[in-house]
């Protein structure tokens, strides 16, 4: 059985760029019925004993299990994605290590910033941004609804949800606004840069 993971600042640590309110609908209300409803899908087949990456490689294009892929890779990018946050008042500057491969592979911060804004705001409808590693290098991509990164045989770095609950009560439809909030103030680098090592 699987269980909402605690997260790793509290409810108000994200303000002003993520409020609390919206953060306990997101964590507590949408994040948690993914979890509920994985565990109800699964109680007594054989994935219950299954690690969530597992569920999720087993039941990908499976259209008899699609419910429980959804569901299992809603927690899983969830889970990922609160590790990419930290807390608004915490200072951090990206970690020289990720920032030379940043540099290498998008020329300049600024110009990731803009290539995974560009991607978030395409992503027709529900979905993630990711910055992820592929072959040694540096890449964004998106993904729709549920799908995840790691089925593509790359290594997720950080992720950006842009459902809209995770920004519609505090920026309506400027979902743009919320990107640029999130990558400027919110983003645990020190997160990404262990990533990009692995």
């Amino acid at each position: 059985m699987f269980i909402l993971r605690t997260l790793p600042y509290d409810l108000k640590a994200l303000e002003p760029y993520m409020s609390a309110q919206t953060l306990e609908f997101h964590y507590g209300k949408h994040h948690q019925a993914y979890v509920d409803n994985l565990n109800k899908l699964i109680k007594g087949t054989e994935m219950a004993e299954m690690s969530l990456e597992d569920i999720i490689k087993l039941s990908a294009k499976q259209e008899d299990k699609k419910a429980i892929f959804n569901n299992a890779a809603q927690v899983y990018n969830h889970n990922i994605f609160w590790d990419c946050l930290r807390p608004a008042d915490t200072k951090m500057e990206v970690p020289a290590t990720l920032l030379t491969l940043i540099e290498r592979d998008f020329s300049s911060l600024e110009n990731m910033l803009s290539e995974f804004k560009r991607a978030a705001l395409t992503q027709f409808g529900s979905g993630w941004a990711w910055l992820v590693k592929e072959g040694g290098k540096l890449k964004i991509m998106k993904t729709a609804n549920a799908d995840t990164a790691f089925l593509y045989g790359v290594t997720p770095i950080l992720v950006l949800d842009v459902w809209e609950h995770s920004y519609y009560l505090d920026y309506q439809n400027r979902r743009g606004d919320f990107v640029s909030a999130i990558f400027n103030n919110l983003f645990n680098w020190d997160f990404a840069a262990k990533n990009a090592a692995l």
